[in-house]
């Protein structure tokens, strides 16, 4: 049961259950409605096991600084081997890129383009500071635009905005994780914002993000691609970005990751409310 907690925890479930409700809100924003049933499971779980296939193998490669930063995470902890680990991502990612394939060789190309970033960053790029946090970022926003290729509209002007959108709040999340993980980033030579410039300076760009998303989250309503009801998880969304990133600039220490992971569940939270309203058919 141990060994099974512990390879769950390598997924970080929410992380990639938001990349996939960022897939299905992908179709939706390309379509206007809702993508057929079998076409938005394979997409959605195609880019959930892909995404947790580079979670866990980002444990994998990053096990030495985890005894510092997260000495409490499966592979440090030893509830899990990193052979296991890599078992584990070997098997998520080789089912995700055959889900991709059923869907058509553009999506299987796609995502293989994605897991090409993703693996680069977890075996050389993690180190490299900003343009790391990029390559993160950039693929999350991709997830928006996976959802809109994967019904043949990949460049709707709604959904690359939302890719925009997903993209800035992981680009100001990673800077913010990143001032978290000093200790163990100097392990590595990081050439973190926050190494380089001090960890408040790298807290304030990334509350400096944020405030961006609360204000670019407006938009679609000045051009009216949304009715006005849908300010409410939009709403949500904002309320709880704003909540956190107050709170991850007064943090002390490392008590700001509570507060990243909060504004992450909080924003997800906001996008399953839109999907759920626009289910029932709001």
């Amino acid at each position: 049961m141990k060994k099974l907690k512990g390879l769950i925890r390598l997924i970080r479930f929410e992380l990639p259950l938001a990349a996939a409700i960022c897939v299905m809100l992908g179709q939706l924003f390309a379509l206007g409605k809702f993508a057929p049933l079998h076409l938005t499971l394979s997409a959605a779980i195609s880019v959930f096991l892909i995404s947790a296939s580079i979670l866990v193998s980002n444990d994998y490669f990053d096990v030495e600084t985890d005894r510092i930063n997260a000495p409490h995470r499966p592979i440090p902890s030893n509830a899990v081997t990193s052979n296991e680990a890599l078992l584990l991502a070997s098997f998520l990612l080789i089912t995700g890129i055959i889900l991709s394939y059923t869907i058509s060789i553009e999506a299987l190309l796609f995502s293989i383009g994605l897991i090409v970033i993703g693996l680069l960053y977890n075996r050389k790029f993690k180190p490299n500071g900003l343009t790391g946090n990029l390559m993160v970022s950039f693929s999350v926003g991709m997830t928006f635009i996976f959802g809109g290729l994967s019904v043949g509209l990949p460049f709707n002007k709604i959904v690359l905005f939302f890719a925009l959108i997903a993209a800035l709040v992981d680009l100001g999340e990673e800077i913010a994780a990143d001032s978290m993980d000093v200790k163990g980033d100097l392990l590595i030579d990081s050439n973190s914002i926050a190494i380089k410039y001090g960890k408040e300076k790298a807290l304030r760009l990334s509350g400096l993000i944020f405030t961006s998303v609360i204000l670019l989250s407006l938009i679609p309503f000045l051009l009216q691609w949304f009715k006005l009801i849908y300010l409410l998880p939009i709403a949500v969304m904002d309320f709880f970005i704003g909540i956190s990133t107050y709170k991850l600039i007064k943090s002390k220490n490392e008590e700001g990751r509570k507060y990243i992971r909060l504004l992450y569940l909080g924003a997800t939270f906001g996008l399953l409310i839109f999907l759920f309203m626009r289910l029932i058919g709001v």
